[in-house]
């Protein structure tokens, strides 16, 4: 879905009135009855059906925010935040959470901040970040799925990298030695001298 305060022509910092007076606008233009016997009747319906969602998805918004004890603002940055973590626009992601007050900092922000640290790489501190939001919201299936997940992925990386588990393979010290070897037998043939001492 587009950007809800988008779609109703408003700021995210926007009061409680002004969304409501905003959708009520809205609705009054594009209501369908409006466009009973128009042939935009479809598109006015299509439109009424998308102004709804958005001002459903922001009294929701608000609410989780006031049972959270964070601002509007903040609850309506980390959807934000969501939006661009889903385009794949992580660095911007990332700025955005670091502008986010400390006392604004809840179970979603070390969410999202998770997910900025693990498309990075970071994976100590995306599991970090995962299990503070466990912590903060144990009920959330959407957190603890994401910290089971890297923990998997932890688990699955050492057994290859360590030669446990069926997924065994990679690189050991005897395949460097052996590859190094085979490349100085190389050079030699060509009148070359890859490794000087042997």
């Amino acid at each position: 879905m587009t950007n809800p305060y988008t779609v109703l022509g408003i700021d995210p910092g926007a009061t409680d009135e002004e969304v409501k007076k905003a959708y009520r606008e809205l609705a009054k233009k594009y209501h369908p009855d409006n466009y009973a016997d128009s042939p935009l009747a479809d598109l006015a319906q299509e439109k009424m059906k998308e102004i709804n969602e958005a001002y459903d998805t922001i009294r929701n918004e608000r609410e989780k925010a006031k049972a959270s004890g964070s601002s509007y603002g903040a609850y309506s940055a980390f959807a934000q935040i969501r939006e661009y973590i889903n385009a794949g626009d992580f660095y911007e992601a990332g700025i955005r959470l670091d502008a986010v007050k400390q006392s604004d900092r809840n179970a979603e922000w070390f969410y999202l901040k998770g997910r900025v640290n693990e498309s990075r790489g970071f994976f100590f501190e995306a599991s970090r970040c995962y299990d503070t939001a466990c912590a903060m919201d144990p009920q959330n299936l959407e957190y603890r799925d994401a910290a089971n997940r890297i923990r998997s992925n932890a688990q699955n990386f050492d057994n290859r990298r360590y030669g446990g588990g069926t997924n065994a393979g990679g690189c050991s010290s005897c395949d460097i030695c052996s590859t190094l070897i085979c490349a100085d037998c190389c050079c030699e043939c060509m009148g070359g001298d890859f490794i000087s001492c042997c």
